[in-house]
């Protein structure tokens, strides 16, 4: 069995590697691990034997993953910016070439910019001109509804 300062220069190693790798990726993902080698290390100076110290750093890392990690998520996800594409479903185009799904036709212009589009009924054509609602994006394409 190891002795004292094997098993805290162990659990010292893997704390600093943890939170390297925090720091690095900045995913909550091994923050909470990172917290179970710190009580690891405690309980190692405590005098516990090496299957507390293991147990310990199991369920401090499980317990921290399950009740804190929900709550940190909410905090950090709070400046999730949409794309520009995420935002362009609601939005209203004008059909600048009348769109027709059987021939594969159709653009509209939306933002300034020139899209292909595609009615969102395959039965159904729009004409040039009018003004269609964006329901969705595919790829490079609009899916659009005649309003």
């Amino acid at each position: 069995m190891p002795d004292i300062m094997t098993m805290a220069i162990i659990w010292l190693v893997a704390l600093i590697v943890l939170v390297v790798i925090e720091i690095i990726t900045q995913g909550l993902t091994t923050i909470w691990f990172a917290g179970g080698s710190l009580i690891a290390l405690i309980s190692t100076f405590c005098g516990a034997n090496l299957f507390v110290q293991i147990a310990l750093f199991l369920v401090t890392s499980i317990v921290l993953l399950i009740f804190t990690r929900p709550v940190a998520m909410l905090h950090f996800n709070k400046k999730v910016v949409p794309t520009n594409v995420e935002t362009l479903p609601g939005e209203i185009c004008v059909i600048t070439e009348a769109i027709d799904n059987v021939g594969a036709r159709g653009k509209a212009e939306l933002n300034g910019m020139e899209w292909t589009a595609r009615s969102a009924s395959e039965t159904v054509t729009i004409p040039e001109g009018a003004r269609a609602k964006v329901l969705r994006v595919e790829g490079v394409k609009l899916i659009v509804e005649q309003i």
